[in-house]
């Protein structure tokens, strides 16, 4: 009789790099924005609407949002897949953390692009 061991797929090397990528376009968007909110002399409403009123300011607000999903999907998913051992509720918790971040896609792109 053969006892199958549920373990992950052996994508390691593409998760660490993806991980390190996707933190990467993250900090360049926190930076960018500190230093373009640093340099403005009256911060207020104005000043959020004026920036996200272009195209530009949206898409990378896109990216950076698309970067957190992906990044915290990575992270979850390693640490139920190492600390969470029936297969069942992994594959429960798995589904259940895809669905919300799809939903946070969906709600982000409503907000950001008013669809």
């Amino acid at each position: 009789m053969v006892n199958r061991v549920v373990t992950g797929a052996h994508y390691g090397l593409r998760d660490w790099l993806a991980q390190r990528v996707t933190a990467a376009v993250m900090a360049v968007y926190v930076l960018a924005l500190a230093v373009y909110l640093l340099m403005q002399p009256g911060f207020g409403y104005d000043t959020w609407v004026y920036l996200f009123s272009g195209n530009v300011m949206r898409t990378f607000s896109m990216l950076f949002l698309l970067s957190l999903f992906y990044h915290a999907w990575i992270g979850v998913r390693d640490i139920v897949m190492d600390y969470v051992k029936p297969a069942g509720i992994r594959l429960l918790i798995h589904v259940l953390v895809i669905l919300a971040l799809i939903l946070y896609v969906i709600w982000s792109v409503q907000i950001l692009w008013g669809l």
